[in-house]
């Protein structure tokens, strides 16, 4: 079921060919778990290249690039269109930014969002790759499996604010998922241990994505209702850069 659940996330959430089936997908959808999951996946291929012997603008760049040959832009698609849902003036009028939420123009807020997001990100990969490779890798890696990690937590926590994404995850799951959630992070710590990379710069890209995609939630529920597919991808994103900063900033302090 996990392995049948994490073909789908993988299916679902990034470029991977591995054929999103019905049964992969329904799985997927039952198993918030499968999204952390897929985090390693995702995280460890696009940490790779900062493994690589290369000056660290060409390794922070070629991190940068495998993350969008992965993911695609589907979830940079939906922090534009949260970007320009924030910027609705106009009070709490949550129809109204529900409105702009589903236009498929990007206005400035979008714009701006996404720009802000991979300039930090690229900034954040600078600091990874400034740091030694196996540190750089791991760091990478924990804040790829918490931005996914802050996913499963909305998925798990929030309702959707219509029928669509949002909904047919968040419809079959309760908050008991997010026990197998955090098992799923484990892992990551005993791996940046084993690394020699210390528990300190681990915990905080874990949970600095979780600690954004809470807020993410927050803001969606009182400005839009709840979540939908452009929230979760919103805290996928704005989540790595946390992840990223506050693993570099926690590794070179402590």
């Amino acid at each position: 079921m996990v392995l049948t659940a994490l073909r789908g996330a993988l299916g679902f959430l990034t470029r991977l060919p591995l054929g999103g089936d019905a049964d992969a997908w329904e799985a997927f959808r039952r198993t918030p778990v499968s999204i952390p999951l897929a985090g390693y996946v995702v995280g460890a291929l696009a940490a790779f290249p900062l493994l690589l012997p290369l000056p660290v603008p060409s390794a922070a760049a070629l991190y940068l690039v495998t993350l969008v040959l992965l993911g695609g832009v589907t979830h940079a698609d939906g922090l534009a269109d949260v970007g320009d849902a924030a910027a609705v003036h106009g009070g709490t009028d949550a129809a109204r930014r529900r409105e702009v939420l589903k236009d498929s123009q990007t206005g400035v807020g979008g714009a701006l969002a996404v720009a802000l997001a991979f300039v930090t990100l690229g900034l954040g990969a600078l600091g990874l790759a400034g740091t030694l490779p196996r540190v750089a890798f791991a760091l990478a890696l924990a804040a790829e499996v918490g931005a996914k990690a802050g996913m499963a937590l909305l998925v798990c926590t929030r309702e959707a604010i219509h029928d669509g994404l949002g909904a047919a995850l968040t419809d079959p799951v309760t908050p008991t998922a997010l026990l197998p959630v955090t098992l799923a992070l484990l892992p990551m710590l005993a791996l940046a241990s084993s690394l020699g990379v210390g528990y300190a710069g681990a915990l905080a890209a874990l949970l600095a994505p979780l600690g954004v995609a809470w807020l993410v939630g927050v803001w969606a529920r009182g400005a839009l209702g709840g979540v939908n597919g452009d929230v979760l991808g919103a805290a996928n994103e704005l989540g790595r850069v946390a992840g990223v900063h506050a693993g570099v900033i926690a590794w070179t302090l402590w």
